[in-house]
């Protein structure tokens, strides 16, 4: 962690100096902004607290009810949202909180007795074999707890405005006299506290739906949410119970003749969640059967589990769900036909519904905040033309639809009856065989503006084009330490310039002193694309990686563009250069673990931890035309 660049700093180096419009924060509503967020889910939080990092945008977020919410429904955290949390800077602190999955073990009939269960196989999770992070349990409540924390001690002081719900909206087009500066109106009403029942007016540049799967942000623009409930309703509940049921502390899909279990324990080490199947649901039945009670679930729960047994202590929380597969048309507000960029747009559940089992959607949910939340910022910041924003829903929308395909597949296969099972270890097998998507790993964005064309992938094979940059460790030169090269990438809205050295030394001739000169040079990106004034790596977090080992690495001979001086004392930065080298510290070499070239490659990551581009170092004129897509050019 990097700080005092700005100054000494004796207290939390995490609360950052207030900056712009984090500076005297009006406390009420303003009458006009240029974000306004509906909703304070995890999509909401985690936009929040990107935008905190621009300290000229003005956000804020509203929230119906009156406070944080107490207790969250979802609770799965898949390993690249704890990847996430540590662009965050928050992920070790939740990773102490919360339950660690190391296995799922499979039950099932037992053949010699099939009124009874028995465990049919035991799989190590796949996140110990896809990443440097875990697969946690921990609840909602608590990850929009961290994420609000940091909203709240980004630059932008962000926090939400509770007891204040969406009305409706009227999206001014360019051509009404009432369009300017804030085209969006949006009407609101207070909800609890002196004011209830008041109702006022708002004007934003951009409002972002995060309202959930009754959203009216989506109504509001018309947007509709195409497909339709299964037949099959599962209750859920998070209990705290006695039992002799061996791996109530380990994750577990039991089968039995009586119905389906997904079991889940809980952070605490004693509160485990069970998602109990109640059978298939009537066309007639009208959603009566989220009445059913909490005795018809624990009963249901205790006859599957047979020859073991639940005493139940306390329901901390339950709820009964038909599985829903739903997607919405488009996640903006540009209709087919029209030519502007998007001024409203919908993220989590607001714009794809599925079922919990997967654990999916508090992951898919924090991605499309992840993703829209720095597009926003550099458009408003005036880093990036507003056509930026047009891919929010073109890169988020397909990967909605992939998640409603797998869901469907998981769900069926939970759902099963024992006579539909022809192998007892096939569910096992699937959940192993398809660890990239749960666990937050196979998107994929297409070539765009922000994501180039593949014509030099084989140069980094190990970094694909338009997937999440999987980091490797490397030896930072300055001080020897063995650090992941990609953790060092913080969420705060710069785009990552990746620099794999050639063969010769620091400071020898080379190919890439020659792309280090003209990088730093005025035709380069940093001095087109870096407002005036602003420190060299405002917008471009420049990193170099020596093929040598660190020892044999001079650091004082590296470029300059390496070592830039920032901040307001003009300090240098030691920790932008790297060595790849074997030593006693470090036993991965990254141009082996991801085939990189020995002749050099530049690997160009966005703000949101996806490769954008892969080019040889020779390649300059490339790389200026991959940023002139995307960033505006200064004057």
């Amino acid at each position: 962690m990097q700080f005092h660049h700005h100054g000494y700093v004796s207290g939390d180096p995490r609360v950052q100096p207030a900056a712009g419009t984090g500076i005297d924060r009006p406390a009420d509503l303003p009458d006009e902004m240029d974000v306004l967020i509906v909703g304070s889910g995890p999509a909401g939080m985690l936009l929040a607290a990107q935008l905190s990092q621009f300290p000229d945008v003005t956000t804020r977020i509203v929230e119906r009810r009156d406070g944080r919410l107490v207790l969250g429904q979802a609770d799965g955290i898949q390993p690249r949202s704890v990847e996430t949390f540590q662009a965050f800077g928050f992920a070790e602190r939740i990773v102490a909180e919360a339950y660690n999955i190391a296995y799922m073990n499979f039950w099932g009939p037992d053949p010699e007795n099939p009124g009874s269960i028995r465990r049919t196989a035991r799989t190590e999770d796949y996140a110990f074999k896809i990443s440097e992070f875990p697969h946690l349990i921990v609840n909602q409540a608590r990850v929009l707890d961290y994420f609000a924390e940091a909203a709240a001690h980004g630059p932008c002081r962000i926090v939400p405005d509770y007891g204040i719900e969406f009305i409706g909206l009227t999206a001014h087009d360019g051509a009404d006299q009432d369009s300017g500066e804030y085209p969006v109106e949006v009407r609101l009403r207070h909800t609890a506290g002196e004011r209830a029942g008041e109702e006022r007016t708002v004007h934003a540049k951009y409002v972002v739906g995060c309202d959930g799967a009754r959203s009216a942000v989506r109504e509001a623009i018309g947007r509709r949410h195409v497909g339709a409930f299964a037949a099959h309703a599962w209750g859920v509940m998070d209990v705290l119970v006695n039992t002799d049921f061996p791996d109530w502390r380990t994750k577990c899909a039991i089968n039995s003749e009586a119905g389906n279990i997904l079991h889940i324990p809980r952070e605490g080490g004693y509160l485990s969640r069970m998602y109990i199947d109640l059978g298939e649901v009537a066309e007639d039945d009208d959603h009566r059967v989220r009445q059913t009670p909490i005795d018809e679930i624990i009963r249901r729960a205790n006859a599957i589990l047979h020859p073991y047994s639940l005493d139940v202590k306390q329901v901390a929380w339950h709820s009964v769900y038909e599985v829903g597969h739903r997607v919405t048309d488009k996640f903006d507000d540009v209709s087919v036909g029209e030519e502007r960029a998007p001024r409203v747009f919908l993220t989590g559940d607001a714009c794809h519904t599925h079922s919990a089992k997967a654990g999916q959607g508090m992951n898919v949910s924090m991605q499309d905040g992840f993703n829209l939340g720095w597009k926003l910022g550099h458009v408003l910041a005036g880093l990036s033309p507003a056509a930026l924003l047009e891919t929010y829903s073109a890169e988020r929308q397909p990967v909605a639809q992939q998640l409603i395909d797998f869901d469907r597949e998981w769900s069926a296969l939970m759902a099963r009856k024992p006579e539909e099972i022809s192998d007892p270890q096939d569910l096992a097998t699937y959940y192993l065989a398809t660890a990239e998507f749960p666990s937050g790993f196979m998107t994929q964005y297409g070539p765009s503006m922000i994501v180039a064309d593949a014509d030099h992938q084989a140069l980094a094979p190990g970094f694909p084009l338009g997937k999440r940059f999987q980091s490797v460790q490397v030896v930072r030169v300055c001080d020897g330490n063995v650090v992941h090269l990609g953790h060092h990438a913080k969420a705060d809205g710069r785009w990552r310039i990746y620099a794999f050295a050639d063969a010769p030394a620091a400071g020898e001739p080379s190919a890439l002193g020659e792309w280090a000169a003209w990088l730093g040079s005025p035709e380069g990106p940093i001095a087109r694309h870096t407002p005036v004034g602003a420190d060299a790596d405002a917008v471009f977090d420049v990193k170099v990686i020596y093929q040598q080992s660190f020892d044999d690495v001079d650091i004082t001979r590296s470029p300059g563009v390496f070592l830039p001086q920032t901040g307001p004392l003009g300090l240098t930065d030691w920790e932008k250069v790297y060595a790849a080298g074997l030593t006693g510290w470090n036993s991965a070499d990254i141009f082996v673990e991801r085939g990189l070239s020995r002749d050099g490659v530049v690997v160009v990551v966005r703000p949101d931890q996806y490769v954008a581009a892969v080019l040889p170092l020779s390649a300059t004129a490339d790389l200026s035309a991959f940023f002139a897509r995307s960033l505006v050019g200064n004057p």
